[in-house]
Formats: C-alpha cells, sequence, structure tokens
C-alpha cells in the first residue's frame, strides 16, 4: 500500500547511514518517481520526540510503509 502525501509512515530496515532504525517513523514530504523505472520512493523528514526536524531522507517505497492500527510509539535515543 502506498502512502499518501504528508502520511506518516514506519521504516522497514535500518538506515545506519542516517543513523535510523526499522520501526522509526517518518513524514512523506514528497514522492519521486525512478528515473529509469524502477522503484519509485518517497522523499521524508524524520522528527525527533518533541517535534524537531533531525533529517529528509529518500526511500524506495518498499522500505517504508503505512503504520498499524495496533502500533504503540516509544522512544529511543539517538546516538549519534
Amino acid at each position: 500500500m502506498n502512502l499518501e502525501l504528508y502520511q506518516r509512515g514506519v521504516l522497514t530496515v535500518d538506515q545506519p547511514q542516517h543513523n535510523l532504525k526499522k520501526g522509526d517513523i517518518a513524514t512523506v514530504v514528497d514522492m519521486v518517481p525512478h528515473p529509469a523505472g524502477g522503484e519509485n520512493g518517497y522523499i521524508l523528514e524524520v522528527f525527533n520526540a518533541k517535534g524537531e526536524s533531525i533529517a529528509v531522507i529518500t526511500l524506495p517505497q518498499s522500505q517504508v510503509e503505512p503504520i498499524p492500527d495496533n502500533a504503540l510509539l516509544s522512544v529511543r535515543l539517538l546516538v549519534a
């Protein structure tokens, strides 16, 4: 299922280059078509628990899914 613009989604794989982990939540701020006809992607903004923007990343759509209805939010420390 594809996400809509400004919808929040869950990362499905760790993103160590961005210091993000599977299960982290990000907001879709744009959608980008693959330039060679491959998998389309999302531009995502990641916020800390206080709502401050900490990263903007681009991922393939397959690496982000909608937040499940039975999900529970938690807090983890961001280690630089």
